[in-house]
């Protein structure tokens, strides 16, 4: 099967749908043949070179790519290209499948388009924010990049330091940053501002993300009005009329306050809600800097120019659609890990098909074959089961002893290790107790004061240590194993010590023994350390 990369025709775009890195992969671990449009990785400093060593060929034009590949793989939706002046969706014929980001809930004349050709087409921004997909979710990682990208632009136009500065010639205040959606845009802003030094501040109608904000060392800005805006998926709902004018009233509130505005906030299918007005702007600060990452949709500020930077009121208004393509390197490497990692789940080249009962694929897929399956159909939830009803008074009243003993199942313990102790086993450990207390009652007639010190010591530490590994979560134990290595090191000094004394008794016996039996553990140790290690390396 045969992939191939036109480069991207919509203007301004830089990135490209995949790089050499992601080339390396799909050629020798899934078996594809790829095939990249001459030039396509320039503007993202990827050339044809690199492609070629990776394993793929080049083809001298896009029309070689589109009529010679199984699967088309893009960046933006199909548009017309102004080098030959035919539309890419025209393209499209039978047997082929196109991937790239559709909108089609925003562009049906699109889709109809698509469908004439009698291909098929996934939508990208359509796969679905669940657990599984998101090594698949190109919108989070571009939107990963954007956040990011939105502060260096607000940097650029501020007249000042984000963090505080102390100097001989005066001391600068740190920005205060006001970020308006904590999504993924959202939270990479709020990082990035934050590791400038800026002060923080955060907006969000979900709940739930306010842990979140806080833990990245950022204010959540909350409103009086409780009600939650999370629609699923990811994404906020529209609010009501009264949760809107109070957030209306905390932002005028905020405006005279901050420095930097970075709005983020999206509503699937519908253009992007106003919430950043125009006396707010003018009650900023002169100098102050508004970034719409919602521009593309219209712009959550009201005064935005979607691709434009303008300054209205003595505010910079920061309104590029597209900031993932001001960083295009890291960008396409994002999108093409993407891409491997769905087309992995896709059956790879050999196994390639349209899993419909696969949530991921059925989400995404728009045309199949010409005809049109979207929207996918709802997943209905199941309904929890119900509760057994209470038994009926004459059944509760009858005897016990006719009813058939329960099994007693075995409560996981506290710590999640092991089940929690029965009575027997309390039993058993009270009998174990009384044992070994009769034996340091023993030690303690018989034995020399000093040995009677050095058991003692020996038989806490093993109690401690004992209690210290059980308690401690799996996740932690090859962390906690590189500890112990540096305890067994001491146990070596001290059996070096007692064995190298030159007489032949049992401390040195036993100095000898210790020496042998940490020296086990330290080399065991750090096997088992290296190995768990290994598995977080990228293959």
């Amino acid at each position: 099967m045969k992939i191939g990369v036109p480069a991207e025709v919509l203007p301004g775009e830089t990135r490209v749908a995949i790089t050499p890195e992601s080339v390396k992969k799909l050629v020798e671990k899934f078996g594809f043949e790829v095939m990249i449009e001459s030039g396509a990785g320039d503007k993202a400093s990827l050339p044809d070179k690199g492609y070629e060593e990776a394993g793929a060929s080049i083809a001298p034009d896009a029309a070689t790519i589109w009529k010679e590949s199984d699967l088309i793989l893009k960046i933006n939706a199909p548009a017309e290209d102004p080098r030959s002046g035919k539309h890419e969706a025209d393209l499209l014929g039978k047997g082929q499948t196109l991937i790239s980001l559709l909108w089609p809930d925003l562009d049906k004349p699109l889709v109809e388009r698509l469908q004439a050709g009698g291909g098929s087409a996934i939508a990208l921004d359509k796969i679905p924010r669940i657990t599984r997909a998101q090594k698949m979710d190109v919108l989070s990682s571009q939107a990963n990049i954007a956040g990011y990208r939105a502060v260096i632009e607000a940097a650029d136009h501020y007249g000042g330091f984000f963090g505080l500065q102390m100097t001989a010639a005066g001391k600068s205040p740190p920005a205060t940053v006001l970020v308006i959606g904590a999504g993924v845009a959202g939270l990479a802003a709020l990082g990035a501002a934050k590791n400038l030094g800026a002060q923080v501040r955060a907006f969000d109608v979900r709940p739930a993300v306010k842990e979140q904000i806080q833990s990245m060392g950022a204010q959540f800005l909350e409103v009086e009005i409780e009600e939650s805006g999370d629609g699923g998926g990811g994404y906020a709902k529209t609010m009501s009329k009264e949760f809107i004018e109070a957030e209306m009233a905390l932002f005028r509130k905020q405006a005279p306050e901050v420095d930097v505005v970075i709005t983020t906030a999206l509503i699937p299918g519908k253009p992007a809600p106003k919430l950043w007005l125009a006396d707010m702007v003018e009650a900023m600060k002169p100098g102050s800097v508004v970034v719409d990452l919602a521009a593309s949709r219209g712009g959550n500020c009201e005064l935005t120019e979607p691709g434009e930077v303008v300054q209205k009121h003595g505010v910079w208004l920061v309104g590029h659609e597209n900031l993932t393509h001001r960083l295009p390197t890291v960008a396409s490497r994002f999108f093409g890990n993407n891409l491997v990692h769905l087309l992995d789940d896709m059956g790879g080249a050999e196994g390639f098909k349209f899993d419909l009962d696969d949530e991921v694929v059925r989400g995404a897929l728009v045309v199949k074959e010409g005809e049109l399956i979207w929207p996918p159909p709802k997943v209905e939830k199941k309904p929890a089961p119900k509760a057994p009803e209470a038994a009926a008074p004459k059944a509760q009243a009858a005897p016990a002893a006719k009813a058939p003993p329960a099994k007693s199942k075995k409560k996981k313990s506290s710590h999640g290790h092991g089940p929690e102790p029965s009575e027997g086993s309390n039993l058993g450990r009270g009998i174990l107790g009384l044992v070994l207390a009769s034996v340091f009652a023993a030690i303690g007639i018989w034995a020399p004061n000093e040995f009677v010190q050095h058991f003692t010591v020996f038989v806490l530490s093993c109690f401690v240590g004992w209690q210290l590994i059980w308690s401690v979560n799996h996740a932690l134990h090859t962390p906690l194993m590189s500890v112990t290595n540096a305890i067994s090191g001491i146990i070596i000094v001290g059996g070096v010590l007692q064995a190298g004394s030159g007489e032949m008794n049992l401390a040195g016996i036993l100095g000898a023994v210790a020496i042998l039996v940490a020296s086990v553990n330290i080399a065991g140790g750090f096997l088992v350390t290296q190995r768990m290690l290994s598995m977080f390396k990228k293959g």
